[in-house]
């Protein structure tokens, strides 16, 4: 079984930048995409980037040139790094490890106001 824990999220003004950070432990070795996910106040959770085994990644195309997925085998903690927020990337922001199942955090708030 994997934990995840986020941080990093808070309020910040539109056109500033935050780092969410995902500690997680457990069979780290046995994850093969890690993945953040968002879900704003009465809306469906929608996949935010994913990042495979091999370090390939996708974004959704809202954050795509905005946002940026690393992650550290070292240390075993996933990124994001968010540049020009927006308004409507207020969401609370789950990270989420797959390897046959899937865990998740139990998130982090994200605030940007205008």
């Amino acid at each position: 079984q994997v934990q995840l824990v986020e941080s990093g999220g808070g309020l910040v003004q539109a056109g500033g930048s935050l780092r969410l950070s995902c500690a997680a432990s457990g069979v780290f070795f046995r994850i093969n995409t890690m993945a953040w996910y968002r879900q704003a106040p009465g809306k469906q959770r929608e996949l935010v980037a994913t990042i495979g085994i091999d370090g390939s990644t996708n974004y959704e195309p809202s954050v795509k040139g905005r946002f940026t997925i690393t992650k550290d085998n070292a240390k075993n903690t996933l990124h994001l790094q968010m540049n020009s927020l927006k308004p409507e990337d207020t969401a609370v922001y789950y990270c989420n490890a797959r390897y046959g199942v899937w865990s998740w955090g139990q998130g982090t708030q994200v605030t940007v106001s205008s």
